[in-house]
């Protein structure tokens, strides 16, 4: 457990957090065009691969994930969010994707485990 009291590896990183989401979103929407019949499957891979990856850097994190895809038909998508934490250890990082027919808004939240 030491190891996870270190500064470097208990500070969130949001350039980390922001290569997984992209990684997962590629990986699951790949260069398929709007379909509202994989919306579902696709929130949900994208959700739960970046939990898993997330997971896996062994970091002392809860972690939050949200997801929204849109389909590009020219249509406004505004986003906010507000966090009231510790901010010198939690932290938080948003990932807007897209392709030629849709976006992709991944939001990721990292609470240290106290």
């Amino acid at each position: 457990m030491e190891e996870y009291h270190s500064s470097n590896e208990s500070t969130f990183h949001s350039e980390e957090a922001d290569s997984i989401v992209k990684e997962c979103i590629e990986s699951v929407v790949g260069n398929d065009d709007y379909s509202q019949s994989l919306v579902n499957k696709w929130t949900a891979g994208i959700v739960e691969r970046c939990l898993t990856q997330l997971v896996k850097q062994g970091k002392p994190y809860k972690y939050i994930v949200t997801c929204a895809v849109m389909q590009k038909t020219g249509a406004g998508l505004h986003t906010a969010n507000s966090c009231y934490w510790d901010t010198t250890m939690d932290g938080s990082s948003t990932v807007r994707w897209e392709n030629r027919t849709m976006y992709c808004v991944v939001s990721v939240f990292a609470v240290a485990i106290a």
